[in-house]
């Protein structure tokens, strides 16, 4: 499956990243997950604010800047996954299915 494949892919550059700089010491469960939620908090500043109907069109330079807080999410959630020997891609496929089945499609 190609979107597993890019998340593997993600991860072990990540986990590259890391290596080659020595920051294993730093890049602890702890750490990782107290980082998530500063770059969580960065996304938030850009939302801040902003209308509804605004917050849906931000314009290119703050659309570039979402995009890299969400990236900096998404690098840090594979860190954390990675640390913690978790599979998120596969793990986040079976959540959607377990959160299809508690919430059905209404008829």
């Amino acid at each position: 499956m190609q979107s597993i494949n890019q998340i593997d892919e993600i991860q072990a550059r990540s986990r590259r990243f890391v290596e080659d700089r020595h920051w294993q010491l730093y890049q602890s469960p702890k750490n990782l997950s107290m980082a998530l939620i500063v770059e969580a908090a960065e996304l938030v500043e850009h939302f801040q604010w902003e209308t509804e109907e605004s917050s849906r069109f931000p314009n290119e330079q703050k659309q570039q800047e979402i995009a890299d807080e969400l990236s900096d999410i998404l690098i840090y959630s594979l860190r954390l996954a990675d640390e913690l020997k978790i599979k998120l891609g596969t793990h986040a496929l079976d959540k959607i299915t377990r959160n299809c089945e508690k919430y059905p499609i209404p008829s």
